[in-house]
Order: C-alpha cells, then sequence, then structure tokens
C-alpha cells in the first residue's frame, strides 16, 4: 500500500481551481475514502502570472509534460483537443491513471485513449465530461451493464436550457437570452458551441458510445443548434401546449431495408408541458434512459458550474485512486456490438410545421395534397388569422415520418403558390 498517492492537475480555470481546492480542503476525509493520503504535487497552467484564488502559487508550473510524468493520478481540465490529448496519452505511458472532464476530446478521439490506457493496466475516468454533476457516465457504463438500452434522451447543456427558458418564461428573443448568459457565466464570450449545438452533440457521442456498447464519434450525430429559433416560436409553442428544449437523442433502431443499428442527433423539439423534460429550468441538466428490464430512469440535476463539475471529478478520482491502493481496476471500453449508425434520413419523429398562406379556400386541399404525396400523414391542423388580411397562418402536426419524407415535403409545400412562407419546422419529441 503506498504511503500516499501523487495527484497532478492540468488545468486551472473555473473547474481546476475547485478541484484543487476541494483537493486541499477534504484532503483528510478523501484520504479516509481511498485508504493513503492524496498529495496534489503540481498544477499545470500556460500562464503563471494569472492570479488564482485559493490556489498555493508554489503549485503552479507550466512544465505540464514534467507533471504528469510523476503522477499517480492525473486530473485533465484544461478542455479542447491539443495539448491534452498528448499529455494524457504521456500520463498513461507513465502508468498513470487518467481522470478528464474533456468531452470533445473523448468524442472525437476517445477510442485512442480507451486502448492506450487498456494497454497500461490503468484507469480512464470520465464522469464529469457529460452533464457536470449528474452521475450518468457511470450507471450507463456499469449500473446498466447487465441490462439491453433502448434510448437516451435529454438536456445535457445548461447554456441553451438557460437561454430558451428565459425566452419561454420572460419572452426574450435569442441575442438577449444569450447576453443575459453570457453576463452570469453560462456561456462564454463566444457560445458558438453551446448554441450551435457542438457541446451537446460531443457528450450525445459519449452517451452512445456507452449505451449501446459502440464506438460513436460527434461526426456521426446529426446537429442542429438554436440559432434559428425566434421568441415567436417559442410562444407558438407554449400556445400549443409544448416546450423547446435542445435535446440529445440516441436510440436503436431499424432502417428501412431491417438494418438494425442506432441514431444519434441533437436538435431543438416540442416537449409537452408536462412531460418531465418541460420542467428541467435555468442551466439545470436532465437525462432520461430507457432501458428493457429497468424500464424509464431520469437523472437530474446541476449540469455546469465549477463546483458541481468538480464534485463528479473528486468521484472519479477517489475511485481510482482506490483501485491503485487495493488493487483492481475500473470498467474498460465495450464496443462489442460494434452497431452501425443509420444516417439521419431514416429517423422517425413527429413534426410541427407552421405555414404563412394565402387565405383563400382550396388552399388546405393542396397542402394536405403534398403531405400524402411524400407519405407523411396529418394528426392535427390549426389556422389562424395574420395580421395582412390575405393570409393565414397553418400549423400542421403530422404523425411520426422519416427526416427524409418530411423534408421532401417541406420542400414541396413550399414551392406551392399558395404557400407565402414555411416559417418552421419543428420535431415533437417526449409526447
Amino acid at each position: 500500500m503506498p504511503d500516499k498517492l501523487k495527484v497532478a492537475l492540468l488545468g486551472c480555470g473555473v473547474v481546476g481551481t475547485q478541484v484543487a481546492r476541494l483537493l486541499t480542503e477534504q484532503a483528510d476525509d478523501l484520504g479516509a475514502r481511498v485508504g493513503a493520503p492524496l498529495d496534489l504535487v503540481g498544477v499545470a497552467v500556460r500562464d503563471l502570472s494569472v492570479p488564482r484564488e485559493g490556489v498555493d502559487p508554489a503549485l503552479l508550473t507550466t512544465n505540464a509534460e514534467a507533471l504528469v510524468a510523476g503522477a499517480d493520478v492525473v486530473v485533465e481540465v484544461m478542455g479542447g483537443i491539443e495539448p491534452a490529448r498528448s499529455l494524457i496519452l504521456r500520463a498513461i505511458e507513465h502508468g498513470a491513471s487518467v481522470v478528464t472532464a474533456n468531452k470533445a476530446l473523448l468524442a472525437q478521439d476517445g477510442p485512442t485513449l480507451y486502448a492506450a490506457a487498456d494497454a497500461a493496466g490503468v484507469d480512464l475516468y470520465f464522469e464529469a465530461a457529460v452533464a457536470g454533476a449528474i452521475p450518468i457516465v457511470r450507471p450507463v457504463r456499469e449500473s446498466l451493464a447487465g441490462d439491453t438500452v433502448r434510448r437516451v434522451l435529454g438536456i445535457v447543456n445548461g447554456t441553451t436550457n438557460y437561454v430558451l427558458d428565459r425566452m419561454a418564461t420572460d419572452g426574450l428573443d435569442l441575442d438577449q437570452a444569450v447576453k443575459e448568459a453570457q453576463a452570469l457565466g453560462y456561456a462564454e464570450a463566444d457560445p458558438t458551441a453551446d448554441v450551435e449545438g457542438f457541446d451537446a452533440a460531443a457528450k450525445a457521442a459519449i452517451l452512445a458510445s456507452l449505451a449501446f456498447h459502440t464506438r460513436v464519434s460527434i461526426d456521426d450525430v446529426q446537429r442542429e443548434g438554436i440559432t434559428s429559433l425566434t421568441a415567436d416560436d417559442v410562444a407558438w409553442a407554449a400556445g400549443t401546449g409544448h416546450v423547446i428544449k435542445l435535446l440529445a437523442i440516441a436510440e436503436r433502431n431499424t432502417a428501412d431495408d431491417g438494418t438494425e443499428g442506432i441514431q444519434v442527433r441533437v436538435h431543438p423539439a416540442l416537449v409537452p408541458a408536462d412531460h418531465p423534460l418541460a420542467g428541467v429550468h435555468g442551466a439545470f441538466n436532465a437525462v432520461f434512459v430507457e432501458a428493457e428490464a429497468a424500464g424509464e430512469l431520469m437523472f437530474y440535476g446541476r449540469g455546469a458550474g465549477g463546483a458541481p463539475t468538480a464534485s463528479a471529478i473528486l468521484g472519479d478520482v477517489v475511485s481510482v485512486a482506490r483501485h491503485r491502493v487495493l488493487g483492481g481496476r475500473g470498467p474498460v471500453e465495450s464496443s462489442y456490438a460494434d452497431l452501425p449508425v443509420l444516417p439521419a434520413a431514416a429517423a422517425r419523429t413527429r413534426y410541427q410545421v407552421r405555414l404563412e398562406v394565402r387565405d383563400q379556400p382550396g388552399v388546405l386541399a393542396q397542402v394536405a395534397a403534398e403531405l400524402a404525396e411524400h407519405g407523411v400523414s396529418i394528426e392535427a391542423v390549426r389556422q389562424t388569422a395574420a395580421p395582412d388580411a390575405d393570409v393565414a397562418r397553418l400549423l400542421i402536426t403530422t404523425h411520426a415520418a422519416s427526416e427524409q419524407a418530411l423534408a421532401g415535403t417541406v420542400e414541396a409545400i413550399g414551392g406551392l403558390d399558395v404557400v407565402r412562407a414555411v416559417v418552421s419546422v419543428l420535431r415533437v419529441e417526449g409526447a
């Protein structure tokens, strides 16, 4: 049994500062849980001149490579692809177990890291990479290892959930809500990764890989952000008993040719107001998992922030450190199923299509004929007046249809002389 375990921390931003604080303040309790003291031996940073409140300046270093070479446990919270990937691989090469919160790296090149850790006989843990403090990686990877997961559905980006929630509750437009999120620290100065869905797509790829024992990269994820949504879209959603959420969805499906595979997508969707996901407000996250034996499970909590994310990281640190003290290893990559990732066009869901049309007899019949021609059936139609006397607004809700069929339908409807504009097309989930 080692006298102590040396912990190296890579990165000292909002999350890294909280990790360093907890490792220091809770050293006695953490050591008791592990079975040996955890000694924070250094914190790698890019700039030594930046003040970092609560972190001993003597721990700071710019020599990350030397730091990881002498550690038992390496915690990576730098983010990005490089130099994070090279440093993690160097740590593994030197026999260190690794805890990372780097969803972008895992979603892009996770198999390289998994293979290196497996070959070296060390742990690679990443609970904090998905949904902050919410324990979702471990339940999917371990607790449901004896079950068959059918679907994972959730809100995994706190920034976009805050933005959409503010649009729904106070009628803000998108730009106003994003600026407010930035002022509160929920959104970065450049919010692209959040509002364009890249962050959620990375998390969806990780969850899909775990749930379906198949390697899924971020390039396999159909991605659509929230930048095209308007306050009018949100108001119309409320008028039909829905809330708009940016959802990450990974599910088993069967293609038209009978091929069984998985589909992974991120997009805004209409969620019924009585669905639990509709009640997820602010920067919170929630993930539904549907399994054959376990049924429906829901995980809910803070999906971002320094302290919540640090909580998930410290949980992983305790786990990998215990293994080093007592022997054994945690779970390794499971990709035995190797299911094909089905094309996005094969995904089936319900839709709401909002149109502005000429207010004259026969318009609905022409629109309905195009829907029928493309094999899309109508569930409901709602018509309201528009400010212009000769214009009417149509809201068409469809039965489940494929993305391909719906796309062809919308293109055809948009070409009708009686249609002034296809205002929006939104998927309906959770109904």
